[in-house]
């Protein structure tokens, strides 16, 4: 088999001073509430569906704290993976009524 070269022939020259933000550039907050939704998935799971909370607007800690009440709501297992709340089996119905009576916004994503 023929070696293959690496190299593509792209050359970044100066990106580390443009990936720096300016002196007067302020990040901005996301407009407007935070997008919870409640979806399923199954993927990589052997077929097993899962209920996964996004776009919680938590530090690591109390997403820990928020997930820990949420399965003993479920009575089911979980974890906090990526900033995303895993919940085994399926449960949407139920973590979207306590995710707005805990003031969040939140909705039903896929079918």
């Amino acid at each position: 088999m023929k070696p293959r070269p690496t190299y593509r022939g792209v050359v970044l020259r100066d990106a580390a001073r443009r990936a720096t933000p300016r002196a007067g550039a302020v990040p901005q907050p996301a407009a407007g509430p935070a997008r919870v939704r409640v979806g399923r998935e199954t993927a990589g799971r052997g077929g097993k569906g899962v209920s996964v909370i996004s776009g919680l607007p938590l530090a690591p800690a109390a997403l820990e704290e928020l997930a820990s009440r949420l399965k003993k709501l479920c009575g089911a297992g979980g974890a906090v993976r990526n900033g995303v709340i895993e919940i085994q089996g399926e449960h949407r119905d139920r973590l979207v009524a306590e995710l707005c009576k805990l003031g969040y916004e939140a909705r039903r994503s896929g079918g």
